[in-house]
């Protein structure tokens, strides 16, 4: 993974203080950024079919991109509350990629996550879950880009 692209410096001090966080601490930060995850504005509330699922996600997961004004994406994440690590992880994706423009996201090295050493503390098929989501939210983002 030596030649991927650098992570954004956001999402970059996310991934160091979870991976120099003991183990504890780490499930509390993960949890913590699930309850940061601000509501779906109420315009998807309302028409749920902009909402693209991620199937591959064990827990009902659904995200929907984008673009604003300044040429940056919005994120919008809708996660049921009793899957709290998959939340989190949304959490984490919309705190440090919102707003960033659709090469920053497109960027994103694939398997930044194991960087964070959740794989101690999340089985795998949440892990592939979570792949699954940063896979589903660059494909809506590089739809939306050559839509515009």
């Amino acid at each position: 993974m030596t030649d991927a692209a650098p992570l954004p410096e956001k999402l970059q001090n996310i991934v160091t203080m979870f991976r120099s966080a003991p183990k504890p601490l780490r499930l509390q930060a993960l949890l913590e950024y699930s309850r940061k995850l601000p509501p779906l504005p109420e315009k998807y509330v309302e028409h749920p079919e902009f909402l693209q699922p991620v199937p591959e996600c064990a827990s009902p997961f659904f995200l929907v991109t984008e673009q604003n004004d300044q040429g940056g994406v919005n994120l919008h994440f809708k996660v049921p509350e009793e899957a709290p690590t998959v939340r989190g992880y949304a959490g984490i994706l919309r705190e440090a990629l919102n707003g960033e423009s659709p090469e920053t996201i497109l960027n994103v090295p694939d398997q930044f996550y194991m960087d964070m050493g959740l794989s101690e503390l999340i089985t795998p098929m949440r892990l592939r879950g979570m792949g699954a989501i940063l896979m589903r939210l660059k494909n809506d983002v590089r739809e939306h880009a050559q839509g515009v």
